[in-house]
């Protein structure tokens, strides 16, 4: 697959975001709602109340700036947030989409990123800014819902001028942060609404958080861009009970929305307190991305809610990532789809369909954009495992303040500027599916096993296992190369670890053919994830590969 269906128009490229956004500043209409499930309360601001509010936030901003300047987002999951996002933009800075610290890891990490962006100037709001007080002292901290006055007009910008600095959610290296230019903001939202058919009469709603590239797009980006309506809640908010998300769908008309896979499970789980009155036949669109999207949560999902209207297109499995903005692919109005490979060739390398043998989720075809699959430098025919590469207007100018030849530094038919994404992944009758990373490939005998696969047979080896918190990664000991899993008790689970741990020895052996060096059970809470939620396998091999003392 070498290119997509149509090409960005220019028109769209050399228009931001923030002339979107006030080119609308008349528009009465509804534009961010915040549902406050603790308070009991919608918040909702127009756009012409939303625009009035951005220009005071970009006048003070304009008065301590210099354009360029990084200016950091660390406010709550509310309506503060989109107005300091589009504040710094309007001021013609660089933001940096953070959020309040929380937990004492959550502030390590947001050290990190706040000394590597060099932001001096923090906007944040009432409700949190003694939290963000305690993560150090900035230049000029500027508590946006306490602001007042007649504002300024954006300042234009460039399209190739940064917008934003996107920072990767892996927890295993210094943080990288991804320079998104004004164009590729542009781009992704015009691929976004495209593939997802969001326009004016949408309700793009969710609880995706807003410093993961997908909340940032989906929640705050793209309803901008289209016309469209906002309706969001925090994440913490879904997973204290996820049937809030459910409500959220079924309250609201034309719906769009977005989340990993793993909370279309807990939605399964929730479904029972939702109620028989629950009807999903508006949800227009509910991408499924960010993880691996497993063939058995499309089917529970359409199984337990089809019944309640969600109808089996309306699924749409996605692949994006920071540095390409966040789209690259999705599955296309027909819904999922997908096809069963031989387990062994296609870990060497080779995706063959069998009768029986390993299940994927197609991603869908790409839009917008080219999309080939490389290996040894050359780009590789359909059904042949390599890495994946992009080139287009989303994908980001490199990493802020450090060399990034090797990610974006690609080279293909003399064209350069090629997004190594660091996925592996194969064309298969046109769609693409993902078949794991590189860097966490576990070579045993000269055998390839991507962890994704050896998790997903044991996260349904024994219902005591939470089946996405699991992480397999290769070891090295005197006895060479292995593999070692790491799960966390499923909440109430009543069973025997050896009953557990023979379950996925079996499991793992029955499937893939390979012993386990260990298997370890943990606490529910205790493996480390990353800033999206999904599990971090290398931070999870630096905790527990060691022997236990």
């Amino acid at each position: 697959m070498t290119a997509s269906p149509e090409d960005v128009p220019e028109q769209v490229l050399r228009t931001s975001i923030v002339e979107r956004l006030f080119a609308r500043e008349a528009d009465p209409r509804p534009l961010f709602t915040h549902q406050d499930h603790s308070a009991g309360v919608d918040s909702t601001v127009t756009w012409t109340e939303f625009v009035a509010r951005v220009r005071v936030v970009a006048g003070a901003l304009r008065l301590v700036t210099r354009p360029g300047d990084r200016v950091a987002v660390l406010t709550g999951q509310d309506l503060n947030y989109p107005l300091a996002f589009f504040g710094a933009l309007a001021a013609g800075l660089v933001a940096v989409p953070l959020m309040a610290p929380g937990s004492a890891s959550q502030r390590g990490r947001l050290t990190g990123v706040l000394a590597d962006c060099g932001a001096r100037v923090w906007l944040t709001s009432s409700a949190v800014v003694a939290k963000v007080r305690e993560a150090g002292e900035p230049d000029h901290l500027i508590v946006v819902d306490e602001l007042s006055g007649p504002g300024i007009d954006p300042l234009p910008v460039a399209p190739e001028s940064p917008a934003y600095l996107q920072y990767t959610s892996g927890s295993t290296r210094e943080p990288a942060g991804a320079v998104i230019p004004h164009r590729a903001v542009a781009a992704a939202c015009w691929q976004a609404s495209r593939a997802y058919a969001v326009d004016e009469g949408t309700t793009c709603a969710g609880w995706i958080p807003f410093f993961h590239d997908m909340g940032l797009i989906q929640l705050l980006c793209l309803p901008v861009h289209a016309g469209a309506r906002s309706v969001f809640m925090s994440p913490a908010e879904f997973v204290h009970r996820p049937v809030r998300w459910l409500r959220q769908l079924a309250d609201h008309p034309a719906v769009f929305t977005a989340a990993p896979n793993f909370a279309f499970d807990l939605a399964v789980e929730a479904a029972e307190e939702a109620g028989e009155d629950l009807d999903l036949s508006d949800v227009r669109v509910a991408l499924n991305g960010a993880e691996p999207v497993r063939p058995r949560t499309v089917a529970r999902f359409l199984e337990t809610f089809g019944p309640r209207g969600f109808r089996a297109e309306a699924h749409r499995p996605s692949y994006g990532l920071a540095e390409a903005t966040v789209y690259v692919a999705s599955a296309g109005a027909e819904g999922p789809r997908s096809a069963v490979f031989d387990r062994e060739t296609l870990a060497q390398g080779q995706a063959i369909e069998v009768p029986d043998g390993q299940e994927l989720v197609s991603v869908g075809r790409p839009l917008g954009q080219r999309v080939r699959i490389v290996g040894d430098g050359v780009a590789q025919p359909d059904d042949v495992v390599g890495e994946i590469w992009i080139h287009g207007p989303n994908v980001a100018s490199g990493y802020w303040g450090r060399g990034d030849a090797a990610a974006f530094g690609g080279e293909l038919d003399g064209v350069g500027g090629w997004l190594r994404t660091g996925d592996l992944g194969v064309f298969h009758r046109g769609d693409l599916y993902i078949t794991g990373r590189l860097k966490d490939l576990i070579v045993i005998d000269g055998r390839n096993f991507h962890p994704q696969d050896i998790e997903a047979v044991a996260g349904e080896a024994h219902p005591a296992i939470r089946r996405d918190r699991v992480a397999a990664f290769g070891v090295s000991d005197e006895r060479g190369e292995g593999a070692m899993l790491v799960a966390e008790w499923a909440k109430n689970a009543d069973a025997h670890v050896k009953e557990v741990t023979r379950a996925v020895l079996r499991a793992v052996s029955r499937e893939h053919d390979l012993t386990l060096r260990s298997v370890r059970l943990v606490p529910s809470g205790d493996l480390p994830r990353t800033s999206s939620g999904k599990v971090a396998r290398g931070a999870a091999r630096a905790r527990y590969s060691r022997p236990r003392g």
